[in-house]
């Protein structure tokens, strides 16, 4: 189990650090592969995802501090998790990456329909995510169990297991043809089986450590897809 928790100050000193850090980050890994600013669907792009990150923060900041807490985080403890954690942080950079060389070389060329819908696609994952961190207070980066930490079973926990990975699923998947890139949908496919692998290993975790996991598993028997798995 894991209490480690900064002070409120540290906090965020820690958080404006980054904030001023991510905007030329972001900008940078859309478009410098592009080589150009002249990409209409990385603007969009980045307004949503500075919109999400930002906001997120802010309302956590104030309401959570906890949980903004175990949302930074970066070490697994466990092996596998190590493994599955590098293994999804390449698969991101290549999804990031490769729509701006497909912008620069002319690859592939979404059109703005499927762009526009897939926008509405990474909206309806950062929404998924925002309602899992006001109903799971105990949603770490890190496959972790928390002192005091109680199974939840309420909201979208009461359909399916990991509602989470469901929002992080439809953004990665989504994000591709949000900026314009039919060639970055191959790498963000391997994010699924990366996900279920994640899952998977999380659920032991959880059964060993989280008291009444298993009982929940019983009561909410699908992962992901009601119905399916």
């Amino acid at each position: 189990m894991n209490t480690d928790q900064p002070s409120l100050a540290k906090l965020k000193r820690t958080i404006t650090l980054r904030s001023i850090l991510i905007t030329p980050f972001l900008m940078a890994v859309f478009f410098w592969p592009a080589g150009t600013f002249d990409y209409w669907e990385a603007w969009v792009y980045l307004a949503m995802l500075l919109s999400f990150l930002f906001g997120t923060i802010s309302y956590l900041l104030v309401y959570s501090p906890d949980l903004l807490t175990r949302r930074l985080r970066k070490r697994e403890t466990e092996v596998p998790q190590i493994l599955i954690a590098r293994l999804l942080i390449i698969d991101v950079v290549v999804v990031f990456l490769l729509p701006g060389f497909d912008r620069r070389l002319g690859w592939s060329d979404a059109p703005a329909p499927v762009v526009l819908l897939a926008d509405l696609v990474v909206l309806l994952g950062y929404g998924l995510v925002i309602l899992v961190f006001r109903v799971n207070r105990y949603t770490s980066r890190t496959v972790v169990v928390d002192e005091g930490q109680a199974v939840v079973s309420a909201g979208p926990y009461a359909v399916i297991r990991h509602p989470m990975y469901v929002g992080l699923g439809l953004l990665g998947i989504a994000s591709p043809l949000a900026l314009g890139s039919y060639w970055a949908i191959l790498p963000a496919l391997l994010l699924i089986p990366l996900l279920v692998a994640r899952i998977l290993n999380e659920e032991e975790t959880l059964k060993r450590d989280l008291k009444g996991y298993t009982e929940y598993m019983g009561k909410t028997k699908y992962r992901l897809i009601p119905g399916i798995w």
